[in-house]
């Protein structure tokens, strides 16, 4: 996959099959759309294109709102496509300036004579343009006057529920993973770099890497324990992760850490990533240290019993 981070990188193609959005976490409602989009370059000898934006719009209209989180960041996203098996990912620049751009200018300047767009792959009730005014009505017309087809996706729907990257962030932020997981497709995932704590965990004989998110606008799920892999040197091991504010010790600081079974190495300063596979309780708050080393024990066997099959 070739990636551009400007338009002017980008050479127009002659037969270009393009879909384009945020892609927050490419989820089922997205990898349906990829999905057609591959099998309209396949039949039509094109190439496909996914046209997105960095930083998302809304961190950008918005810049005093931080509560926005991604499920993704951008390098995420760009290994998540890879994989998938998109041929080119256009990450234009979003600026209010950008964001200004009427409907047919968009359409004109930047899928006709910028990426050479034959045909545009949209999702159910796709906008675009200045105030994301441009409507599926108005692509048709556009596409009449500047020759390209437009195929319109039906939304995705699981339970009568349509798939949104916004639905999925509220089941994370609500402790709702098997939610999540359901709509991505995919155990939902964090990285980040192991750095030092307060080193309790040792001391309960549970020690725990302490993670630092690389990107601050990174998603991550809400307080509990979970099951979950880690990955770390390019070896999976088994653990369970704690997000919240460790109650028991009064801290106040919010933490994510993870204790990886089986696992005795020094890691501070290196690469980790974290795969929620289910969420196994609330934080609590217990009266002893023994209370909490008894409930540690059980939360260990409980993630063993939810990930014996990984």
């Amino acid at each position: 996959m070739k990636v551009y981070h400007s338009l002017e990188e980008f050479l127009p193609l002659k037969h270009a099959v393009v879909t384009q959005g945020t892609f927050d976490g490419v989820h089922l409602g997205h990898q349906k759309i990829l999905t057609q989009l591959k099998a309209i370059a396949e039949l039509e000898g094109g190439e496909t294109v996914l046209l997105t934006f960095f930083p998302h719009p809304r961190m950008v209209l918005q810049p005093d709102d931080n509560s926005l989180k991604l499920l993704e960041t951008i390098d995420e996203k760009i290994s998540h496509l890879e994989a998938i098996g998109i041929d080119h990912l256009l990450i234009l620049p979003f600026t209010k300036e950008f964001s200004r751009l009427s409907a047919e200018e968009f359409v004109r300047d930047i899928l006709i004579a910028g990426i050479g767009t034959k045909v545009l792959v949209v999702g159910y009730d796709h906008r675009f343009g200045k105030n994301r005014e441009g409507s599926f009505q108005e692509l048709q017309e556009l596409a009449t006057v500047y020759d390209f087809r437009v195929e319109e996706i039906t939304a995705e729907d699981i339970n009568a529920v349509t798939i949104s990257s916004t639905k999925i962030r509220h089941a994370l932020l609500a402790g709702d993973l098997s939610m999540a997981n359901l709509y991505l497709g995919y155990p939902y995932r964090v990285q980040g770099t192991v750095v030092h704590g307060h080193k309790r965990g040792k001391g309960l004989g549970f020690p725990t890497a302490n993670i630092q998110l690389g990107a601050a606008y990174k998603l991550i799920p809400g307080d509990g324990v979970y099951a979950v892999v880690v990955i770390i040197r390019g070896k999976k091991f088994k653990g369970m992760a704690n997000i919240g504010s460790q109650p028991t010790f009064s801290e106040r600081d919010h933490a994510f850490e993870v204790h990886i079974f089986d696992f005795t190495q020094e890691i501070y300063s290196e690469a980790i990533e974290v795969i929620f596979h289910q969420r196994l309780r609330d934080e609590l708050r217990f009266d002893s240290v023994d209370a909490l080393r008894s409930q540690l024990e059980k939360d260990k066997f409980a993630a063993l019993d939810a990930l014996s099959g990984i």
